[in-house]
């Protein structure tokens, strides 16, 4: 069989299962059934493929690049609506909140942000002493090494720029283009803007009621026209984590991974343990942990498929306001904030894990309680002040390298397992952004407790 028909014929089966996922919809199956159910599907599927034809087959290749219109198509509409949303939450979420309680409720939440990616820091550090992993044992491949040297190269440009200006960036001289996602930190950029613009109208209540008013009945039209746009790209999702998923599963280099397996199993575990604290900080506060797993589930699964904590924004939004009973301001003030500040996965585990692997080889005691203290603080700050600049995690790990002294080439050693890993620091990214919104709302007895321990989950909108 010449290679265009067994590319057809791959079309041909994810077009069949694109369709099953249509009649569960026709069958009224739940959101979260067919999001799993497409998880498992797009594994399987992408597995089935590898084996018969290899990763790297250009058939493969070929019909992965066709697939990529679904997986890839949705995650650009996600990212397409990502920063009207960061704008209109973070406005609406100010103007419809209670003016005497909107420091109280950032610093809240800021605290929970902050503070777990603290406890990540430690986690990570902890597990990947446990493991013994060190930098010595890692072989160095071609790619790996062109890997090392860009990174090299990113940071010295990086630290080009001084510390006063990265700040003095967060301040958008053009709105307009950081709205477009352009500039270092269009992001932070974005939330300065639409927090001052904010105060602008809350402060004009006193003394033109009228035009507040108005402006404040265009926000709420707004939000409204953006909360369903949101929804309706939301309604891809099954098909878009089937694509994508096929694809990891597909083009994923086995040998590559079983090469690096205990960084990966190390990753891992330290992610699952971060999770468990998650899990602990809503017992401390009086909630139903359990619950929390299954109304979050669509957003955790997304992020882990995805790998971006900015495309799952409008999913960690609808999670908190609509299953959880958070305040719609609170939800938009947290999840928006999440994807730039205190991201346990990235900006936490990751970095410390490789600060850990180096030590040993500078001649330093990992588990040096000093070490740990500078590490942490490091790392905790380092994930603020990164926010907003395009990289992730390997971006964090480059800032807290530098400023712990190391050298950064580690991080392009793990090129090969980079996607595995960020599946999961992704999804514990997600998962950090909604705790931040539910405990906020809960310290503050403005969660809607029976919504919460609701068992219900509707899906009839999406």
């Amino acid at each position: 069989m010449s290679d265009i028909l067994i590319t057809l014929l791959i079309l041909v089966i994810f077009a069949a299962l694109l369709g099953s996922l249509f009649m569960l919809k026709k069958q009224n199956k739940s959101f979260t059934f067919r999001v799993v159910g497409a998880l498992v599907i797009g594994l399987i599927f992408g597995a089935a493929l590898q084996a018969v034809l290899g990763y790297d087959s250009a058939v493969v290749n070929s019909a992965m690049d066709w697939i990529a219109l679904v997986g890839s198509g949705y995650v650009r509409l996600l990212r397409m609506i990502v920063m009207p949303l960061i704008f209109i939450s973070i406005l609406y979420a100010f103007i419809t909140q209670r003016s005497q309680n909107l420091g109280k409720l950032t610093g809240r939440v800021l605290a929970v942000l902050m503070g777990t990616v603290a406890i990540s820091a430690l986690i990570g550090a902890l597990t990947t002493a446990a493991f013994g992993l060190t930098a010595e044992g890692l072989q160095v491949g071609q790619a790996e090494a062109a890997r090392g040297t860009g990174l090299e190269e990113t940071l010295a440009n990086f630290t080009q720029t001084p510390i006063q200006q990265q700040i003095m960036e967060i301040i958008p001289t053009n709105p307009f283009a950081a709205l477009g996602g352009q500039g270092s930190n269009a992001t932070l950029s974005v939330v300065f803007f639409a927090t001052i613009l904010a105060i602008a109208a809350i402060q004009i209540r006193k003394f033109k009621p009228e035009s507040a008013k108005v402006f404040e009945d265009l926000v709420v039209s707004l939000h409204d026209v953006i909360m369903r746009l949101v929804n309706l790209v939301m309604r891809f999702t099954p098909y878009g984590i089937l694509a994508l998923m096929t694809r990891v599963a597909a083009t994923s280099n086995v040998s590559d991974i079983l090469r690096l397996l205990k960084f990966i199993v190390a990753s891992y575990v330290a992610i699952a343990i971060m999770f468990a604290v998650h899990l602990l900080i809503l017992l401390l506060f009086g909630l139903n942990p359990l619950t929390f797993v299954k109304k979050s589930m669509d957003a955790l699964i997304f992020g882990f498929t995805s790998r971006s904590s900015a495309g799952t924004l409008p999913m960690t939004i609808k999670v908190q306001k609509e299953r959880m009973g958070v305040p719609e301001g609170t939800a938009n003030l947290a999840g928006t904030l999440g994807t730039s500040i205190g991201q346990n996965g990235c900006a936490g585990i990751y970095p410390a894990m490789l600060a850990v692997m180096i030590a040993p080889t500078m001649g330093i005691n990992p588990l040096d309680p000093i070490f740990l203290v500078r590490l942490i603080v490091v790392t905790t700050f380092a994930s603020f002040g990164i926010a907003g600049v395009g990289g992730g995690a390997t971006f964090a790990a480059l800032v807290v390298l530098s400023a712990m002294g190391f050298p950064v080439g580690l991080a392009g050693l793990l090129i090969a397992i980079e996607p595995l890993i960020d599946m999961a620091r992704t999804s514990l990214n997600v998962s950090d952004s909604i705790l931040a919104g539910v405990v906020a709302a809960k310290s503050m007895n403005e969660l809607d407790l029976e919504e919460y321990n609701n068992p219900v989950i509707t899906d009839a909108s999406l």
